[in-house]
């Protein structure tokens, strides 16, 4: 087995708070990243496929098929964008790194060869990152 991993970047805004509670409660929770006005970060996502190599090529994938699929079904929806204003999965669910790679792994999952999608890892700053694996509803 070998992994691959390809990083890309993009550029967004969001407010970690959850509608439904007060905002002593948010402001307890997710402390200055609760401030209504929104904050932003310059993200890099980490996409990792696992499998065997193709003997012909000797690549697990093209990387042009990972790239285009990371571009359509992520970064053309989340770059320069508000995350709880602009994207319906985010407008319940707190947009916080671990949330956000539970999205890419859903967005991505059908749209590389199957299985192979094996890790979505978000680093959200220097000193915060989440990765996602998957469930077993998430495959």
């Amino acid at each position: 087995m070998l992994t691959l991993t390809r990083r890309y970047r993009f550029s967004a805004v969001h407010v970690l708070a959850r509608s439904d509670w007060t905002d002593a409660m948010n402001r307890e929770t997710y402390g200055k990243c609760a401030n209504p006005a929104g904050h932003g970060h310059n993200y890099a996502i980490e996409v990792s496929l696992r499998g065997a190599v193709e003997p012909e090529s000797g690549m697990l994938a093209p990387l042009e098929e990972i790239d285009r699929a990371v571009q359509a079904r992520v970064l053309d929806r989340v770059h320069h964008r508000h995350l709880n204003r602009d994207l319906p999965e985010f407008e319940r669910v707190v947009p916080t790194a671990e949330n956000i790679a539970r999205f890419v792994w859903r967005a991505l999952v059908d749209a590389l060869p199957k299985g192979a999608l094996h890790r979505v890892r978000v680093v959200e700053t220097p000193k915060n990152s989440a990765a996602y694996c998957g469930e077993p509803e998430d495959r």
